[in-house]
């Protein structure tokens, strides 16, 4: 009966066993069909993705070109529109340029005169200015220039001009920022002498703990293998003693059992085991695994044999907490033997346990024997990779603590301690983090404090800080506007400590540099205030423009010299204003005559851009003169006039010319020469705006202009080929505006025909 239950058990762990590879299989076979299928979805989405990106592109692709072939003009205006927007986004609203030249002739005026005491710090400031500039008294055009530019031998200066993009770390911030420090420095200082002290106390107290736990549970576990061992010894002695009784013999083990019921079976050598019934029925154990197990440690049965006592974890095989203890033993023959007792590791289990510290069991080979986590004692552990693992292996000492940390990072006290038979050992470990649990909880509520604290001064210092960040903002502010040529300013009042004062001066400051800035060119002093204009002259393409009013000599002489002032202002305002709508820099008034360039201080991006600029201007002109004569009766007190502009493109030399007392920023070259005597060729001519054909070549394709005869200028050897610019070319011609000839631009400015040659060339 035995045997027939033993292969009925054996046929249903075959076919369990068969049935658990035939489940494994399809579940294999489901997850690579599962992976297949996905694997062919991504692709399909893959492929979808990269055709509709495909037709995007091609889409795209096409609309650009279809675009580029219909508009390749309207491409080029939007460019340069948008240059043009650009470019005004950076230029100042003539009103402020105007203020700016009187403000800075004001200002260089006002440095050379002793000044009051009221001027306080900015009086100061431009005490040191002037010294650092060279050491004289007055703050000249050319010391400005070198104190933006900087001397050879000191190398260049920095901007002396506030701005408020300059200021990174206001006062507030500062404030904040010191206090922040000192509090953190201090309550920081606190919490970490604290808690390093706290820690040392607690590390001790640990380690102690520890090697406490270590000690107590592995004298535990000697003694109950010790007891295990003795047991079964007597037990091999009293069948040893029994063997004439055969009754006896078989009623020790039925004792042995009933006293030592934790023990599930004892086989000595390769007799059949003497096996607990209670045991096995119990925990549902066939009594057919012993074998297994025996076969599958034959090779520590033969160490033990020769006399080292072995630990096994037998749970793997029995699925149920076992360790098995094989003893050397001497049989009655006098041949050496072994005993194997196979019993629960759960009462030694008990007594590992605790809630900061872990003990666990390991025999000889590392292999973990008991442990609080079950699923590492049935799983068949091993431990030999552990550092502390290695130490113990390595070290010679009976028992142990360090501090380490494992292979996971996780960092560990640890203690070993060796026991007195089959080299087995008990470890137990406290985890670093679990430990300071407790100190880190309370560093964190310190942190806690600390940053509520530290809220709560950084809103008084922010609300305090204000009553001086504020004003100090304010004339930040007004010296960034004054640096980008604004000069007006407007300051709420402070009160009358040192900032109420400065407010006060900087107000005055401005004031006098919009008087001043209608003295100069706002472009030029801003670039030499800004240290863009080098010492001496650079070669650059520029357009040049001269104007100039038909005989304003015999004009002038029937006027009082304050009607000619007075008509000369207003005609010159209407001429200015075009230069500067096309971002044109005004050169020099030269007595009824203006000179303008584009491309020198500023340019719009190219020379062509410059020169359509020029033109614009010129015939800007022409309809801002129309607006003046039409508000004028033709009197002798307010008489009409005509004016003659002369426009000419090429390389010229911009820069600073003048003497050591007194320079301009101005530009020289032989297209301004020529741009002089076009302007002069109006008058017989009869036309108002006259370019060079460097210009014309330029700017041609936008103009509609009239070839004009070919005549010599001074300076030149061969004779030079001139326009007559009539108007804007119109993008459609169904919208061109009027005039559209030489003839109706006569006849709208009122300029008497001339008898000329035809044009020629040579």
């Amino acid at each position: 009966m035995g045997r027939q239950k033993k292969k009925r058990k054996e046929a249903e762990e075959r076919w369990l066993a068969e049935k658990q590879r035939r489940a494994a299989a399809k579940q294999r076979k489901a997850a690579a069909e599962q992976r297949k299928a996905a694997a062919a979805e991504q692709r399909r989405a893959a492929a979808e993705q990269k055709k509709a990106i495909a037709e995007q592109r091609k889409a795209a692709i096409a609309g650009q070109r279809k675009a580029a072939v219909e508009q390749p003009q309207a491409a080029v205006e939007q460019k340069k529109a948008t240059a043009e927007q650009r470019r005004a986004a950076a230029e100042q609203p003539q009103a402020a340029v105007e203020q700016k030249k009187a403000t800075a002739e004001q200002r260089r005026a006002a440095a050379e005169q002793p000044q009051a005491p009221k001027w306080g710090l900015l009086n100061a400031a431009r005490q040191v200015r002037a010294e650092r500039s060279g050491g004289q008294a007055g703050l000249s055009q050319r010391n400005l220039s070198q104190a933006d530019q900087g001397s050879p031998d000191r190398g260049p200066k920095r901007h002396w001009f506030p701005r408020s993009t300059r200021v990174q770390y206001p006062i507030g911030i500062k404030l904040v920022i010191i206090i922040t420090c000192l509090l953190l420095v201090s309550l920081g200082s606190i919490t970490v002498l604290v808690s390093y002290m706290v820690s040392l106390d607690l590390r001790i107290t640990a380690e102690d703990a520890n090697f406490t736990v270590n000690r107590r549970s592995a004298a535990e576990a000697d003694h109950a293998l010790q007891t295990i061992r003795s047991n079964v010894l007597q037990l091999l002695d009293s069948l040893n003693a029994a063997e004439m009784t055969s009754d006896l013999a078989r009623r020790l083990p039925a004792i042995y059992f009933e006293r030592n019921q934790d023990v599930a079976t004892v086989v000595i050598g390769s007799n059949p085991p003497l096996v607990n019934e209670r045991f096995f029925l119990s925990n549902e154990i066939d009594t057919a695994l012993v074998g297994i197990f025996m076969t599958a440690s034959a090779a520590q049965v033969e160490r033990a044999r020769r006399g080292e006592p072995v630990l096994l974890n037998a749970t793997p095989v029995f699925r149920v907490p076992l360790m098995a203890l094989i003893l050397p033993r001497n049989n009655p023959g006098g041949d050496r033997g072994t005993v194997t007792v196979i019993f629960s590791s759960e009462y030694i289990a008990d007594s590992f346990g605790d809630s900061v510290n872990t003990s666990f069991m390991i025999n000889h080979e590392g292999d973990i024997l008991v442990h609080g986590d079950q699923d590492l004692v049935m799983a068949g552990a091993n431990s030999s990779g552990d550092p502390l693992v290695i130490l113990l292996f390595e070290s010679r000492k009976p028992n142990y603590q360090t501090r380490y940390t494992d292979k996971a990072g996780i960092e560990y006290f640890g203690a070993f301690h060796k026991l007195s038979i089959a080299d087995a050992a008990v470890i137990t470990l406290a985890e670093y983090k679990v430990v300071f649990e407790g100190i880190a909880a309370t560093t964190r509520r310190n942190i806690y404090l600390t940053a509520a604290v530290l809220f709560i001064a950084i809103l008084f210092i922010w609300f305090f800080s204000r009553t001086i960040s504020s004003p100090l903002k304010q004339l930040t502010d007004a010296a960034g506007k004054i640096e980008l040529g604004q000069f007006e300013l407007t300051l709420a009042e402070t009160g009358r400590d040192e900032i109420g004062l400065l407010s006060e001066s900087f107000v005055k400051m401005g004031n006098a540099l919009v008087n001043f800035s209608r003295f100069t060119n706002v472009e030029v002093a801003m670039r030499a205030m800004r240290g863009e204009l080098p010492l001496g002259g650079e070669t650059k393409q520029a357009t040049i423009l001269f104007t100039d009013i038909r005989s304003f000599t015999s004009m002038s002489e029937k006027l009082e010299p304050s009607e000619v002032v007075e008509f000369l202002n207003d005609y010159m305002t209407r001429m200015v204003a075009c230069v500067n709508q096309t971002k044109g820099a005004v050169d020099k008034f030269m007595g009824d005559a203006v000179m303008a360039h584009w491309g020198a201080v500023t340019t719009a991006g190219s020379p062509a851009a410059d020169a359509l600029n020029a033109v614009r201007t010129a015939l800007a002109m022409r309809i801002a003169l129309r607006n003046f004569n039409a508000g004028r009766d033709g009197s002798v007190k307010q008489p009409r006039i005509r004016i003659g502009c002369g426009i000419s493109s090429g390389p010229i030399v911009a820069g600073q010319i003048g003497s050591q007392e007194r320079m301009e920023y101005t530009v020289i070259g032989d297209a301004v020469n020529l741009a002089s005597r076009l302007e002069d060729l109006n008058k017989s001519l009869g036309t108002d705006i006259l370019i060079t054909e460097e210009t014309w070549k330029l700017v041609g394709g936008f103009l509609i202009t009239e070839k004009m005869p070919m005549v010599r200028v001074k300076g030149k050897e061969k004779p030079v080929r001139i326009f007559a610019v009539i108007n804007l070319r119109s993008r459609n011609p169904a919208e061109q505006r009027r005039p559209l000839t030489l003839r109706e631009v006569r006849a709208l400015m009122g300029i008497p025909a001339q008898n000329l040659p035809a044009a020629h060339e040579r």
